[in-house]
């Protein structure tokens, strides 16, 4: 009897064992604006595809960028913005590429701050709004996405210069979004999304379209047994989830 339930577990490891083996990985590189409605297409597609593995690295993109330049394996990337996707292309890493969604720019302040309905513009009193001891969060305006749209925009607006020694940079835009969260910031710039999906934070004002370039989300396939995944994401079924969190789709 011992025998045959040895022989019955040691079939069971190996069943188990070929499972793990027959799984198909696939390894999604992200920007980390995307990291919820990504979470939930995953989810959504594996219904229908039990026998893939989904794994995703939520980051900037421009270190996101960089670590696939430096080897790491990625079947596909998913850049906040057109300039890291343009780099991989450029050093022959990515063949081609394809916008998939849009975001916006917006301003936002904890929920216990008595501020709302900012009208941003080039008459806009950030010294009422934003006093000489309190600080204001957004990603790393050299490197992050979401940063560089948010200097962007302040330098066009003619501000930047003037609210620089107050900027609290993050290494990205999820992490410009906690500071505020946290109430370690006074305000922050974060995208429209990022913004939705936090309870703990209110969007006090958008930032004018015209002063920044078309926040567009560029994707592209590493890895043609990701190919499937990847066509998916442009399926009604990913296109809702998407809308969902405040991006907008074609």
């Amino acid at each position: 009897m011992k025998k045959l339930i040895g022989i019955i577990g040691a079939l069971a490891m190996i069943a188990m064992a070929f499972s793990a083996i027959a799984a198909e990985k696939l390894t999604v590189f992200a920007a980390s604006s995307l990291t919820n409605a990504m979470q939930d297409i995953a989810t959504a597609y594996k219904t229908q595809h039990q026998d893939v593995d989904i794994v995703f690295s939520f980051a900037s993109s421009s270190v996101l960028a960089k670590q696939i330049e430096q080897g790491a394996s990625a079947d596909i990337f998913m850049s906040a913005d057109q300039k890291w996707m343009t780099y991989l292309i450029e050093h022959n890493i990515a063949k081609n590429k394809q916008d998939l969604l849009k975001n916006a720019l917006v301003l936002i302040a904890p929920k216990s701050s008595p501020l709302d309905n900012v009208l941003i513009n080039t008459n806009t009193n950030w010294q009422a709004i934003l006093p000489k001891d309190e600080r204001i969060a957004i990603g790393d305006p050299d490197h992050v996405p979401a940063g560089l749209y948010a200097k962007e925009s302040l330098t066009n607006l003619g501000i930047f210069d003037q609210l620089r020694s107050q900027l609290a940079p993050a290494s990205n835009v999820r992490d410009a979004l906690m500071l505020v969260e946290r109430n370690e910031a006074a305000l922050g710039i974060v995208y429209s999304t990022d913004a939705k999906v936090s309870d703990k934070v209110n969007i006090i004002g958008a930032f004018p379209t015209d002063t920044f370039k078309s926040i567009v989300y560029p994707i592209t396939l590493l890895n043609t047994k990701a190919v499937d995944f990847y066509q998916y994401l442009n399926s009604p079924q990913a296109k809702a989830i998407f809308e969902k969190y405040g991006f907008i789709t074609k």
